[in-house]
């Protein structure tokens, strides 16, 4: 009786482990999902592995902050966890002027980890996965208009820059 119950809930938690890592990976491309790495976020920001892969990409459930929809999962490159460490410990300031002005200076005292150029950032957000929308996003620290060519604003109606001019620099992309 006692190996079956190990058996049984042994199998319980490789199967939430399985659905966990299939929910990482919902946002990912296609292409790139079977050889993603898949994390799991802890409450100190550092996470545990629950897939390795072998390319650069890596997936995860975004802990959820007060505002945020509360289905969360992300994509990006292996390159960026630091970035999304310090970021995600920064969105735990419950006030939102005390948070951006956390990430304002991190920003100007430069201790705010540069994405890596050229990134993508896979999001997939909602209050549940059904209602949940993809947007992607694109890293280009510092990028600005002069640099890259495209708006600081999406008044053009295409693809631009938020944030130009800073480490947190990206490319919009219009539309979901």
């Amino acid at each position: 009786v006692v190996l079956i119950l190990l058996a049984l809930s042994a199998g319980a938690i490789a199967q939430t482990q399985d659905q966990a890592i299939e929910k990482a990976l919902l946002p990912a491309p296609r292409q790139l999902k079977a050889d993603a790495t898949v994390i799991k976020w802890k409450s100190d920001f550092t996470y545990d592995t629950l897939k390795k892969g072998t390319n650069r990409l890596v997936c995860y459930e975004r802990p959820v902050q007060p505002g945020q929809q509360p289905f969360s999962v992300e994509c990006t490159s292996i390159a960026n966890l630091e970035r999304v460490s310090q970021s995600l410990k920064m969105e735990t300031v419950q006030d939102p002027k005390q948070r951006q002005a956390g990430f304002e200076a991190a920003e100007k005292a430069g201790a705010w980890t540069k994405p890596e150029f050229g990134s993508v950032f896979y999001n997939l957000n909602g209050p549940d996965q059904a209602q949940a929308r993809m947007h992607v996003t694109v890293s280009v620290p510092g990028a600005t208009t002069q640099t890259l060519g495209l708006p600081e604003n999406a008044t053009k109606g295409g693809a631009w820059i938020m944030n130009a001019g800073t480490s947190a620099a990206h490319i919009m992309t219009p539309g979901q």
